[in-house]
């Protein structure tokens, strides 16, 4: 989308700083010609002292002539105090509403990115809680029979075909130990492993009913390659009600770094603007869970002020950083977590034409 660059709100740095140096110019240049009247009163003096009784109207003249240069050189520099005040004060005033916008389109920039987040991660608290229902899986811990296991797999197997944002689903029995997986063949050695230490597991657990689901924070899983994974439990209850005996936990293992760096790249930066800024989705310590940079993931704790509250925005030396928490979407509430911008100032003379 074309962007007329006279609209910019840079623009009222540019023309405080162009008006001042037209205005600072133009006085010199009244300053430049005011001496040069001086000079030629003071000579026309000269001269008339010069021509005796024939000049003493001529002196007259040139003595009016000189206070009223005089007059010039003191309305000259009160327009230029008046002028350099007020300008200052509109580069002052320019420069706050110009950082406001600026922290307040990062803050909103920030609340998108989150709200995305949001919306995708709900999408997995339903798939998890749908597919604790399924007969397969529900017969796969009912049965405790290895037949019955086979089938469950190939059913998850079909899923993971269709819902292709998981690395792999669980079926664990009540011990936490995995019984079936979806994936199999690529990841061959989850099946009969205990899980039962997991947070994910022991809090499906103790779901109260069906419609409960658990949201855990991005973790690395050993048994997936260390891949990051964002991992919803609920659980498997008999006959697949709501308020069924439970027999186990569904564990479904959301594939977190290509989706995450989606939302991150998918900010509606111009490319000037990429160029100086970083994109980071934050957990609720300020954990960096995805990076437009790729620096840092998992590793680096960013140290985010959001003592301007739940979203917001605040300069920091020659950057300005915008935030949003997350608002949650649905029945999701949120893990905590923050999206949050990070952009230095525009390089001076830099003008930007396209978005």
């Amino acid at each position: 989308m074309e962007q007329d660059t006279s609209l910019r709100p840079e623009r009222i740095l540019d023309l405080s700083e162009r008006l001042s140096s037209v205005a600072g110019a133009k006085i010199g240049e009244i300053a430049r010609v005011n001496r040069a009247a001086k000079m030629l009163s003071i000579n026309a003096l000269i001269v008339a002292a010069r021509a005796g009784e024939a000049g003493k109207g001529f002196a007259i003249v040139a003595e009016e002539f000189k206070k009223i240069s005089t007059e010039i050189d003191a309305v000259a520099a009160a327009l230029e105090s008046q002028v350099r005040a007020d300008l200052d004060e509109l580069s002052a005033i320019g420069g706050a509403i110009l950082g406001h916008m600026r922290g307040q389109r990062l803050a909103d920039l920030a609340l998108n990115a989150i709200e995305i987040v949001d919306r995708n991660l709900y999408e997995r608290t339903c798939d998890v809680r749908w597919w604790a229902t399924d007969s397969a899986v529900v017969a796969c811990l009912a049965d405790a029979d290895p037949a019955a296991s086979r089938y469950a797999s190939e059913r998850l197997g079909v899923i993971l075909n269709a819902y292709t944002v998981y690395l792999d689903l669980w079926i664990c029995d009540a011990k936490g130990r995995v019984v079936a997986n979806g994936r199999p063949g690529k990841y061959p050695g989850v099946v009969g492993q205990s899980v039962a230490d997991a947070k994910w597991f022991r809090d499906g657990m103790r779901t109260a009913t069906g419609d409960d689901f658990v949201a855990c924070d991005i973790e690395k899983a050993r048994a997936l390659g260390d891949a990051p994974v964002a991992t919803y439990a609920t659980a498997i209850r008999e006959g697949g009600q709501a308020k069924g005996k439970i027999l186990g936990v569904l564990g479904v293992h959301f594939d977190w770094r290509p989706q995450a760096q989606a939302v991150v790249d998918g900010v509606r930066l111009t490319p000037e603007e990429r160029s100086r800024s970083r994109v980071m989705l934050l957990d609720q310590k300020g954990r960096v869970l995805a990076s437009s940079d790729n620096q840092g993931v998992l590793t680096e704790v960013f140290p985010l002020d959001v003592s301007s509250g739940a979203m917001g925005s605040y300069a920091d030396g020659d950057i300005t950083v915008g935030y949003a928490l997350t608002p949650g979407y649905e029945t999701y509430a949120g893990l905590g977590w923050y999206g949050c911008l990070v952009q230095r100032r525009q390089n001076p003379g830099v003008t930007v034409a396209a978005a």
